[in-house]
């Protein structure tokens, strides 16, 4: 059983998917309704091509504890009853706490796919979310070596397994189709943009949309910039800056929807640069070669970083950071070559054969 809610763990899923199926494992996959915009939600599974979800809780947005409680109390029945041999949650989200702590919980054997992931700031309420499901998680899916060692160094390592990186499997293959032709960036259709003229943005996480003073000086520096800013505005941004009064449509910014999945990958791949505040899309950018700034004090992909990709800022030093040197080329693989997905489902079958 897949528990499934927010945007990436709905890309997480598409590999998972189709390996339980060429494995022909049952695969029972529920979405907590977590991420309720369609463009965030149902176009996912659309595009990517996953199979319907078999349960649907449609628990919607709240803050974070009446969220987190919805999703237990819905969670708890829909599990007892399928007994699953494991319940698999993904990343580090709402749904992934309360996916883990209501199968526990009734004694149901719980799988963390990309485990291991740290961060070190407490005040990111994913890093809670991922501490709290490796600890709590019978089997932990790790995605690098990094996390490995994170995980040995919580004393975790009995229960870890490296596997590599599930968003790997899935962002090659839509590169693959983009780069024969078979998807298109609408960006420069729509936007009068040629490709590798612009910047592409998305600024969602608490931390920059919270405090109307740092996401004033946030926004303040992607409209600085010397080449236009594609910002694809999140339903959260949205709602903030018009809380806050921040004019997100200034400077060199042109504000544009969200993107489903593999308009996103054709998008990043043509940009010339990514600003982000989003774990997924600074690896992406990394695994695309396209050079990142990430807008936090810490990640949890520390390659990216080390090997020149991606490179962290706050506000002010914004602008320097996104208009730096290109990096120097790498062939590093540390996420893994594209078969994350099937090593996964194969630890889980003959982890549920040994009882």
């Amino acid at each position: 059983m897949s528990i499934v809610g927010a945007r990436p763990q709905f890309v997480k899923l598409a590999p998972i998917a189709t390996a339980c199926a060429q494995a022909e494992v049952e695969h029972v996959i529920v979405h907590t309704g977590q991420h309720y915009d369609p463009m965030l939600s149902e176009v996912f599974f659309q595009d990517l091509e996953i199979p319907r979800p078999d349960v649907h809780l449609n628990v919607g947005s709240a803050s974070h504890g009446v969220q987190t409680g919805r999703m237990l109390a819905e969670l708890e029945p829909v599990i007892g009853e399928s007994q699953p041999d494991w319940v698999l949650v993904y990343g580090d989200t709402n749904s992934t706490l309360a996916g883990a702590l209501a199968a526990v919980k009734i004694h149901q054997r719980v799988a963390h796919l990309e485990a291991g992931l740290r961060s070190f700031n407490r005040d990111m309420p994913e890093e809670i979310n991922r501490v709290l499901t490796d600890h709590a998680a019978d089997l932990l899916l790790a995605p690098t070596q990094v996390a490995m060692r994170h995980l040995a160094e919580e004393g975790l390592e009995g229960r870890s397994v490296l596997v590599g990186d599930v968003m790997t499997d899935v962002l090659f293959t839509i590169r693959d189709r983009v780069q024969s032709g078979q998807i298109a960036n609408p960006l420069p259709a729509e936007l009068g943009l040629a490709a590798s003229e612009y910047a592409l943005a998305t600024i969602h996480r608490a931390e920059n949309t919270d405090d109307p003073s740092r996401l004033e000086a946030v926004v303040a520096a992607l409209a600085d910039l010397p080449f236009p800013v594609v910002l694809l505005a999140h339903p959260r941004l949205l709602a903030k800056a018009e809380a806050a009064g921040v004019n997100l449509a200034r400077g060199a910014i042109h504000l544009h929807e969200p993107l489903a999945y593999p308009q996103l990958v054709a998008a990043a791949l043509q940009a010339r640069h990514i600003v982000t505040d989003s774990g997924g899309l600074q690896k992406e950018a990394f695994l695309l070669r396209v050079p990142a700034t990430t807008v936090r004090p810490q990640t949890e992909w520390v390659e990216t970083v080390e090997l020149g990709w991606n490179q962290l800022a706050e506000p002010a030093s914004l602008v320097q950071a996104a208009t730096r040197p290109l990096p120097e080329p790498t062939s590093a693989t540390p996420y893994g070559t594209g078969t994350a997905a099937h090593e996964a489902v194969k630890v889980l079958v003959e982890r549920a054969a040994q009882g």
